[in-house]
């Protein structure tokens, strides 16, 4: 490590580690949260669900087979900051056109690299999730980047996080959403289902168009009557980062299309659906994030590998009138991790069966949305005319 410029992760709580850069050479401030997948850290920093996060990997080794193009969930990184023990200068792998470095450095990513990770996350996973700041040497003393950092930096850097925003209360979603509408190109011709963009990720588009669906992506705050003027068949609800309860916009355009369409949430999605007829959500210790979480499906008995990043859950006795029933439980806590609405055809997880990376166990949940919408299909009465009412 001798000759590496220095860098500093400090926490919150006044905690102090201190390692090498890596990345961008910068400085930076966000959520610090941890992921447990052994592979996947391209599509981690990609999926626009951690904005706002500095995410630690909790796999050792991290970087070895590079940066390939098609592996992108978003057209660029989202993360606040990348951690890992180490970081691989060198990367193995006839698919990939760049390193992990050269990725961060392009997009102004800061990471830090060296420190002990697993002391880092047992802090996480006792006291909860804490704001901290990663500060590179050569910011501070550009002529003596191998000096050690003094107390009065490393109280900079403790104020630095205390002053930073909390991500609840926080509608993160303004930041991640499309632009504009937009359709993905397919080669066929299937049902046209509309997607709101909180943040998502390419390979739920992929997944979708690969059974069958038309997709239209549009931004997340997108009125009913604007949706249904598409005429589409079904209705899709992404992921997306920050505190699921303030885009209220978002639970009053799910609220509206209740019944109307055949839909399926995922992530933000489900926890939207959650708030949208009248339920609450609550912000968990350290969350889930990573691709080997145990859920049980209860309509099945069928345990499913599934990967998952989110902070928040959905309370499923606060929702009022039993509107919704539960489909699957996490194996680690028990938290609601996937249900279904009692009336109409729409349900929702909180996992991601896209698999994006990840186990491929719950990539069924896109072939049971299709069969939702075949059956919805040609419905008449108070669903159409209460889409009517919308346009």
């Amino acid at each position: 490590m001798l000759g590496r410029e220095r860098a500093l992760l400090v926490l919150e709580d006044g905690t102090v580690y201190r390692g090498y850069a890596f990345g961008h050479r910068g400085e930076t401030v966000g959520e610090v949260v941890f992921n447990t997948s052994m592979t996947g850290y391209q599509e981690i920093m990609t999926d626009p669900s951690y904005y706002g996060q500095i995410v630690c990997m909790t796999y050792p080794h991290i970087g070895n087979y590079g940066v390939a193009i098609y592996d992108m969930e978003s057209n660029r990184p989202y993360v606040q900051g990348m951690i890992a023990r180490e970081f691989s200068e060198h990367y193995s792998n006839q698919r990939a056109q760049q390193s992990i470095e050269e990725l961060m450095r392009d997009h102004g990513i800061v990471g830090i690299s060296g420190i002990d990770t697993r002391a880092l996350v047992r802090r996480l996973r006792s006291g909860g999730v804490l704001k901290g700041v990663i500060l590179h040497r050569s910011v501070i003393h550009p002529d003596d980047p191998l000096g050690d950092f003094d107390p009065e930096e490393e109280q900079a850097c403790v104020l630095a996080a205390l002053r930073h925003p909390d991500i609840d209360g926080r509608d993160l979603t303004p930041e991640v959403t499309s632009p504009l509408p937009h359709a993905f190109p397919t080669l066929h011709r299937g049902k046209r289902v509309v997607l709101i963009d909180f943040g998502i990720k390419h390979t739920i588009i992929e997944r979708l168009a690969e059974v069958g669906i038309e997709p239209i992506v549009v931004p997340a705050q997108t009125s009913p009557s604007q949706i249904m003027a598409l005429q589409p068949h079904g209705l899709f609800l992404s992921n997306g980062p920050g505190d699921p309860a303030v885009p209220r916009y978002a639970h009053e355009t799910a609220w509206k299309l209740l019944g109307l369409l055949p839909t399926f949430g995922i992530c933000l999605g489900h926890q939207i659906l959650g708030l949208a007829v009248g339920g609450r959500t609550f912000k968990m210790k350290f969350g889930h994030r990573g691709a080997n979480q145990p859920v049980k499906n209860l309509l099945t008995g069928r345990i499913e590998i599934t990967a998952q990043n989110h902070g928040y859950a959905v309370d499923l006795e606060s929702i009022p009138g039993q509107q919704f029933r539960a489909t699957h439980l996490n194996l680690n806590d028990g938290t609601l991790e996937g249900m279904v609405h009692a009336r109409y055809p729409v349900f929702s997880v909180q996992y991601h069966p896209e698999a994006s990376p990840g186990p491929h166990d719950s990539r069924y949940l896109f072939d049971r949305f299709v069969e939702e919408i075949d059956a919805f299909d040609g419905a008449t009465g108070l669903p159409v005319a209460r889409a009517k009412s919308l346009i």
